[in-house]
């Protein structure tokens, strides 16, 4: 099924990528967001990681008073032709029924977000139906990707063109005052195409990058394995640029999330990514416009096998080691919550002068 907007070629091109400038996070506050935590009684780095994820943040909004209390999940939704070869359980029927969930509220994310405070933007960004989904933002490209055993995935217009969505996107969040985004995404199938752009750019066989997904079986994983490994080496990815590998063997769900991620860097809002799927996205962000993973936070490690080494590749440390396989944007939410904790002793901690006691000393 076809059905795409007319796109401008002036608009949707790599030079209109490559003249995106990120500026950096602000060093001089993330310092005074640390010594901010050193005058909370408590021992120094009490918090660990948190310590310094949340001088990140305050970093990257340019201030050291932090305020995260509003929170969006941007859920990309996008069908992928490559189901096509049987890399899945499910049929591309189930994006659209999910789809319809989120923009109820009644997904798992939906359930999830609602606990701490935050909104679930679903983002129609190539669902494979012709219909607008009450709920969800309509940003189609067009009705899922091609099968990328026959064809690449996207053309690079249609590529970029996604990528600029997410960059809109969160822009909009920015200007609708959210403090902070997280991603998520539904399409069946992408977990292939999420290993397949994996396996290119981080010059791995397939089957070190790819997992079962939402369930398959030995014969499924050697069959998704076996399609991926044949595609990077047919379109001769390892070689190739970030863009390319993405337009010939990913998702509008990913180039979309790629957007995002950039626009955190551009806009200066910090991005809490989810899963796989999400990484990914990341890892392609920074190869376009480097600097983007200063303004990221991972949020758990997940069970696919791709994401130690997109990890360790974009110098990411999650907190959640839960063995997480959900999606939708759900692992991020659970990082946003631990960063309300988190901010909670900032703001709040009784200090050192408070109970008139010596604060400890920094030696390093």
């Amino acid at each position: 099924m076809e059905c795409s907007e007319k796109q401008s070629s002036n608009k949707y091109t790599r030079e209109a990528l490559s003249g995106l400038q990120v500026k950096a996070p602000d060093e001089k506050i993330r310092r005074q967001v640390q010594e901010n935590w050193d005058r909370v009684s408590k021992p120094l780095d009490g918090l660990g990681k948190f310590e310094k994820l949340i001088a990140g943040i305050g970093a990257i909004a340019g201030t050291p008073r932090i305020d995260i209390s509003r929170k969006a999940v941007v859920i990309m939704c996008a069908d992928n032709g490559i189901v096509e070869e049987g890399v899945s359980q499910s049929g591309q029927e189930i994006t659209k029924v999910v789809a319809e969930g989120m923009a109820q509220r009644d997904t798992s994310v939906g359930k999830m977000a609602s606990v701490i405070g935050a909104d679930t933007i679903p983002v129609d960004i190539g669902i494979n139906c012709r219909e607008p989904i009450e709920g969800v933002v309509q940003k189609k490209i067009r009705c899922g990707t091609r099968n990328f055993k026959r064809e690449p995935a996207m053309t690079e217009e249609e590529a970029i063109h996604a990528i600029f969505v997410g960059i809109q996107m969160a822009a909009d969040c920015k200007a609708k005052g959210y403090h902070m985004i997280a991603t998520g995404e539904m399409g069946i199938g992408n977990t292939t195409t999420s290993s397949a752009v994996a396996a290119a750019l981080l010059q791995c066989e397939a089957g070190e990058m790819t997992g079962r997904g939402a369930g398959l079986d030995d014969e499924g994983l050697a069959r998704k394995c076996r399609v991926i490994e044949e595609a990077v080496a047919h379109y001769g990815l390892r070689d190739a640029d970030a863009l390319k590998v993405l337009a010939t063997v990913g998702g509008l769900d990913i180039a979309g999330l790629v957007g995002v991620c950039m626009g955190g860097a551009l806009y200066h809002i910090p991005i809490v990514l989810d899963g796989v799927i999400s990484l990914v996205a990341a890892l392609v962000a920074e190869e376009l416009l480097p600097g983007c993973r200063e303004f990221l936070i991972a949020s758990h490690k997940g069970k696919e096998p791709a994401m130690p080494r997109i990890l360790k590749r974009l110098g990411l440390d999650p907190v959640i080691d839960g063995e997480l396989a959900l999606g939708e944007g759900t692992g991020a939410v659970m990082m946003m919550a631990l960063l309300d904790v988190a901010l909670a002793v900032y703001h709040g901690g009784t200090t050192f002068e408070d109970m008139a006691i010596e604060r400890y000393k920094r030696f390093s």
